[in-house]
């Protein structure tokens, strides 16, 4: 059976040089604020697509696959959140873009949050989809879970085979989708399971070295609660918190529309906040060189 493919052909698909490997990504393109989208583990920038079609209109929306993801380099080391922030940095450098947007989930939302922790004012804002804020106790089970192993069964797999037991599974995820997250899945390194290996980033200091509008985006079924939003607010006022109600973790892939609204609905403010701010700046640089 023959299904269509939701990447646009008019997405632009390139390869960009960061940290002497190649980071793979696929672009929506345009004049528009550049949104970053940021992937969970053995996900790809593919599987982005429905989310990234309801926001390209508005947003120049680029979707890197992490190292050791997709068809970008799979080293033999260099997995933790550092080097993927690493990467995120010399990415945003190489390809030149400018106070981006960044999106994250699972994984790539901690990812997101340790760039934004870093580069400060050079990121606009940030949304971190249920990111993995867990505890240290938490993050150890995760580790001894047997991931590892059940993804090594899974390379040994059909994509023929893990399409029907996918579909099964996830009756509601539309076919095309499940395509992208299955050949993510294929495509991903056995070492990319190495950014489990504990401890996780302290993410309450990440939060609170936050400088720019942040929303977390929870599902009412998914790893982060509204307890820990609310502590994480007290931390740092700038961050603001939307719970998906019946969602779980898989917010790109099961809610891509509500999700989607979410990101529009926060985004559009902070977009017109910040271009105020750089139409002052202009005019105060312009009447300060002005005078002279």
């Amino acid at each position: 059976m023959t299904r269509k493919n939701i990447i646009s052909t008019s997405w632009a698909n390139g390869v960009c040089r960061a940290n002497d490997i190649n980071i793979n990504y696929l672009r929506t393109g345009g004049n528009k604020p550049p949104l970053i989208a940021l992937h969970g583990l053995a996900g790809s920038g593919a599987c982005w697509s429905q989310l990234a079609r309801a926001l390209e209109k508005d947003y120049d929306v680029i979707m890197p696959d992490a190292r050791g993801h997709g068809l970008s380099s799979a080293p033999a080391h260099g997995y933790t959140y550092q080097d993927h922030a690493n990467d995120v940095i010399e990415l945003i450098r190489t390809l030149g873009i400018k106070s981006p947007y960044l999106l994250g989930h699972s994984m790539g939302g901690m990812t997101a949050a340790m760039v934004a922790s870093r580069l400060g004012f050079a990121i606009s804002g940030i949304i971190l989809a249920d990111p993995t804020f867990i505890s240290a106790e938490w993050q150890e089970g995760v580790y001894e879970s047997g991931v590892v192993e059940q993804h090594q069964q899974i390379l040994s797999s059909t994509k023929e085979a893990l399409f029907k037991e996918a579909k099964a599974k996830y009756r509601y995820r539309s076919s095309e989708l499940l395509e992208h997250i299955i050949q993510a899945r294929l495509q991903t390194s056995l070492k990319a399971f190495d950014v489990l290996i504990p401890p996780n980033p302290e993410f309450d200091e990440l939060i609170r070295n936050i400088y720019v509008p942040t929303l977390l985006v929870l599902g009412s079924e998914g790893i982060v609660s509204t307890d820990t939003a609310l502590a994480l607010h007290k931390l740092n006022p700038e961050l603001q918190y939307k719970l998906i109600p019946d969602a779980g973790h898989g917010l790109p892939y099961d809610e891509p529309a509500r999700l989607a609204t979410a990101v529009d609905a926060f985004l559009r403010p902070v977009a017109s906040s910040a271009q105020r701010y750089s139409n002052r700046r202009y005019v105060s640089s312009f009447s300060a060189s002005y005078s002279y």
